[in-house]
């Protein structure tokens, strides 16, 4: 009893503001927690199955995701836009308007996603000789099968995480995971069949992924129309463009949407860097980047979630909520880092073996994985879960002004030095990358102590 007694006092202290006490805000925090932790289990399990077929495919799929990535975030940026002014309507209990602005989110993106979905398939060939050119042939064929594949999706994701972003921001957060199970469930066992099964590689990967992305959008556009009444969500909505509530979801969504160019850019960038190491460097990444995923389950969620609670005390106008939220979660992410490195790290033997990698490369991802642990704690939370809360309250433009000059003059060019120049390879790429965390993560800390992140009058 005393145990129990003291936690909530704790939860209470730390998680309980004037509108939302600590049950709400975990009720919000722990659905995105377990859909966090599912992708990124598929995911892992999804590597390791394609990593059966061969080090050129694991390779190739690294190397589109990383443009995918890029490429996907831009219109997932005008996602987290309409995520933020619902967030935004529904703390202000406008109604209505949190209806309007699910619509408008999901016709915004959907029709951005289509643009570029066609525009990466007219020029693939161009785009990956660009990139990585320097690639071993059956990598760069393997390459053209997954981004053409990959892009006839884009549309079902614009549409489907335009959704599950309006649900997030009205802490509809239990659907999104149901959603996101339904999705992710159908591609993992489509997986099994066409990759493990069938043996059709990455080829394989393709037909799983483009099916269960229709799976997705199909069910989260049936619980809009049937299971969603408090929205009154009408498909002949998405026909009509509403001028004001785009240009709101723009004001949030472009200027991130430009980080994310910029950001990614610099992160494609650096990928090429990795292509000019050979095939096992790629190999060595794709695996290093996988079990970073592991480790950054809880904080990622974090940073999702606190766009809701944030958002939504900045719609009633009550900074003192907004500001003790920021701090809990910063110190909530920063605990979940130390947890998982003590549980990740003593498991590294087994969970490497899952990507059947060649002997020679397994000291490497584990010297990754070490950077990793240690950096993560200290500068992945300030760099990545601070500035979603910056950007729930409206200041879009400073977030995305800062990550993009960070990337490009610290991590961008101390990678080329490092990984090039100096030939510390992958591990110099690496370490660029954590310094970047640090120089960023000070920065929006220094803002975050100001008043100016909050004074935005966007509804």
């Amino acid at each position: 009893m005393a145990i129990g007694h003291s936690l909530r006092s704790i939860l209470n202290r730390y998680f309980t503001g004037n509108s939302m006490d600590y049950k709400q805000t975990f009720g919000i925090i722990l659905p995105i927690f377990v859909d966090n932790a599912f992708l990124v289990f598929m995911s892992l399990l999804n590597t390791a199955m394609i990593g059966s077929a061969g080090v050129a495919a694991i390779s190739a799929v690294s190397m589109v995701e990383s443009l995918n990535l890029f490429i996907v975030n831009l219109f997932l940026a005008l996602a987290a836009g309409g995520t933020v002014i619902v967030a935004q309507y529904k703390g202000g209990g406008q109604h209505e308007m949190v209806s309007k602005a699910v619509s408008q989110a999901i016709s915004v993106v959907t029709i951005v996603s289509l643009f570029i979905s066609v525009s990466v398939i007219v020029f693939h060939v161009g785009i990956l000789d660009f990139l990585f050119g320097g690639a071993e042939a059956e990598v760069f064929d393997n390459a053209r099968i997954f981004l053409i594949g990959s892009c006839l999706t884009f549309p079902l994701l614009g549409a489907y995480q335009a959704v599950t972003g309006a649900l997030r921001g009205v802490g509809a957060t239990k659907v999104s995971l149901f959603l996101s199970v339904i999705m992710n469930l159908t591609n993992f066992v489509l997986n099994i069949v066409f990759i493990v099964l069938m043996d059709l590689g990455v080829v394989g990967l393709v037909f799983s992924l483009i099916a269960a992305r229709i799976v997705g959008v199909a069910a989260s556009m049936y619980y809009l129309i049937r299971h969603s009444p408090n929205l009154h969500f009408q498909l002949r909505h998405l026909w009509k463009l509403d001028g004001a509530i785009v240009k709101k979801i723009m004001y949030i969504g472009v200027p991130f949407a430009m980080e994310q160019m910029f950001f990614n850019g610099g992160k494609l960038l650096t990928q090429t860097y990795i292509v000019q190491f050979g095939t096992m460097a790629l190999t060595v990444n794709a695996i290093g980047n996988t079990i970073a995923g592991v480790y950054q389950i809880g904080a990622n969620a974090l940073s999702i979630a606190i766009v809701t609670v944030v958002g939504q005390s900045i719609g009633r106008k009550d900074i003192q909520d907004a500001r003790k939220f920021v701090k809990s979660f910063v110190g909530l992410s920063t605990i979940w880092f130390g947890l998982a490195s003590a549980v990740i790290l003593p498991f590294f033997p087994y969970l490497v073996r899952l990507f059947s990698p060649p002997e020679g490369i397994i000291p490497t991802v584990f010297t990754l994985v070490v950077l990793i642990a240690i950096a993560q704690p200290l500068f992945w939370t300030l760099s990545f879960l601070l500035p979603s809360a910056l950007r729930a309250a409206g200041d879009s433009k400073y977030t995305s002004i800062t990550a993009l000059l960070t990337m490009w003059l610290v991590r961008v060019v101390l990678g080329y030095i490092l990984g090039v120049t100096l030939g510390f390879g992958i591990i110099g790429v690496w370490v660029a990358m954590i310094v970047e965390w640090g120089v960023r993560g000070l920065i929006f800390v220094w803002r975050f102590k100001g008043d100016k992140w909050y004074r935005h009058d966007l509804v």
